[in-house]
Order: C-alpha cells, then structure tokens, then sequence
C-alpha cells in the first residue's frame, strides 16, 4: 500500500477513535465537546483574551462568543475587561470551571500514558518530535 493512503487512513482511524473516546467522557459532564474544548483552553492559559482562546481552538470570535455566553451562565467561566486593551474581554474559569477542567484534563493525561504504554522512551521522544513538527500544517 502507498505510504500516504496508509498514512491517511491510519489518521483517519485514530482520528474516530480519538473522537468516540473524547465524546463518551464529555457525555457524562453535561456540556458539550466545544465547551470543554473551551475550558481546556483557558485552563491550560489561566486566562486568555477572547481572541487568543479562538485562534487556539481555530474558531472565530463570533462563534466563540456564543459557546463562551453559555460558560458564563453556566457558572464556568468569568469575563473580565483586560486591564491593558480595554478593547479585549479576557476570559478565566471559575471554582466550578476549574473542576471540569482538572477532570478532563487528568483524563487526558491518563489517555497519553495508555497510548505511549508500548513505545519505549526513545520512540515516546519521536512521536512528541514529530507531532511539534506536523502540528502547526493543521
């Protein structure tokens, strides 16, 4: 088989893996893939503007806006005005957004130890290597 077809289709396959994996923890929460996505986001930043959560997430800020609006009356997330660019709202998780973040993020964290559970060190380094170097062509 050509590489690039075993390529795809093996990314295509994680992919959907990955995906189903990802949906049937979040289904428990209560709020959506996007939404955790969010969370994730911000809580890997602390605090980030509006605009730098949506190019870390490759979203808009309109559609951010609206997934962000339901965070806040949620109780998940607060805005705030940046204090340098009164132009900016800067976003941060509250107590109760912490929570899901820590959760969903210790649930990753157990994910990556499972996929690199059959790689020796030297390969788990490769694959982080090579995952820096292709990341930013998405």
């Amino acid at each position: 088989m050509d590489p690039i077809e075993e390529l795809t289709r093996r990314l295509v396959e994680f992919y959907e893996r990955f995906s189903s994996w990802e949906q049937g923890v979040v289904k428990e929460t209560g709020i959506t893939l996007p939404q955790m996505h969010a969370l994730e986001g911000i809580g890997s930043s602390g605090q980030l503007r509006m605009k730098e959560l949506a190019e870390k997430m490759g979203t808009t800020t309109g559609s951010l806006t609206v997934l962000v609006d339901r965070l806040v009356r949620s109780g998940l997330v607060l805005r705030e005005p940046d204090e340098h660019d009164r132009r900016s709202i800067k976003v941060r998780l509250t107590p109760e957004g912490e929570k899901y973040y820590v959760e969903h993020h210790n649930l990753h964290l157990h994910l990556s130890h499972e996929l690199v559970s059959s790689l020796e060190p030297d390969e788990v380094k490769a694959f982080l290597d090579i995952l820096a170097k292709i990341t930013p062509h998405i």
